[in-house]
């Protein structure tokens, strides 16, 4: 409950356009938790299982009131009234985004439960390791997608929403691109020196999986955008056809070729699911190959912050 709360908090600073404490309470929840945990283990002596659960309380607590303060300072008690239109839109929005997120949550891991199932444990802990990898380089495309939404929510011209949102597909599709490159390139044998022997086929699983994860990378930018304009629909629409694609190939696809299988699955569903959001995003504005290429003006100019920062 606290968690929520304290996400209505954040959320409310990424609909004021105030990326900057977003940003902060994303890094503060972390922080905040360790010292919590320090506290309680040095302090208090409890070195339980619980002690993790005490601080993760604590944590989203303390965060909570402070947010809540930072929020109540800047409203009028008396000018604030229980409608229930708003009510009826919030509940409306809530519901859908909810059920989009729960279904694309199965989505993304019930290739798992089905690997564990056919093919054991061990499998699921190689395969895990893979995804982890992959999934690490959507940092970039949420991070994106955020400032993308708060700038939609804000916007009430629909032409500059649709260019700023092609704007975030160029960058998040050569970012995570060169992200996966570089996973890549790192040999097989450096993934089995870290994670041990039995993991040398990380890279061959980050490989299968690099087309579904370039296509998520991406396309969450554009459910970000529907999330911004609440069309919500279609978010839901995706995640279910990509589930039920999930469901019925992992049931064939999994016990004749394990962990491959599972990666292959993975990666089809995640790119079936992103053709839809592509395909409905393209009724909207025409299709570009340029949308997906850098210019040599825009590469310029990310070179020059580059250098700069350095």
């Amino acid at each position: 409950m606290l968690s929520s709360l304290l996400s209505a908090n954040v959320n409310l600073f990424v609909g004021q356009q105030n990326i900057r404490m977003f940003n902060l309470y994303t890094v503060l929840q972390q922080v905040v938790h360790i010292v919590f945990i320090i506290i309680i283990i040095y302090l208090f002596r409890i070195t339980s299982v619980n002690a993790y659960f005490i601080a993760q309380i604590s944590c989203f607590g303390v965060l909570f009131a402070i947010s809540a303060f930072q929020v109540l300072k800047h409203c009028t008690f008396k000018n604030i009234s229980f409608s229930r239109t708003v009510g009826y839109k919030l509940f409306d929005y809530g519901w859908k985004t909810q059920v989009s997120a729960f279904l694309q949550f199965l989505n993304y891991r019930l290739s798992f439960y089905f690997l564990e199932y056919f093919k054991g444990i061990t499998s699921v802990g190689i395969f895990s390791v893979g995804v982890a990898f992959s999934e690490a380089v959507w940092t970039v495309s949420r991070s994106l997608s955020v400032v993308l939404y708060s700038d939609v929510v804000n916007n009430k011209n629909s032409y500059e929403a649709v260019e700023k949102t092609k704007i975030s597909l160029k960058v998040s599709f050569w970012i995570t691109l060169l992200f996966i490159i570089i996973m890549l390139i790192i040999p097989a044998q450096v993934y089995a020196w870290i994670f041990g022997k039995d993991f040398s086929r990380t890279k061959e699983i980050v490989l299968l999986l690099s087309p579904g994860i370039l296509a998520i990378a991406v396309s969450n930018i554009i459910g970000y955008y529907f999330a911004g304009i609440n069309k919500l629909r279609i978010l839901n629409v995706k995640s279910l056809i990509g589930l039920i694609f999930t469901v019925i190939s992992s049931y064939y696809v999994i016990p004749k070729w394990g962990i491959n299988g599972a990666c292959i699955v993975t990666s089809v569903s995640y790119c079936l699911s992103s053709g839809i959001l592509f395909w409905r995003f393209y009724q909207i504005t025409e299709f570009r190959v340029s949308d997906f290429m850098l210019s040599r003006t825009e590469m310029n100019l990310l070179l020059n912050k580059v250098l700069k920062k350095k």
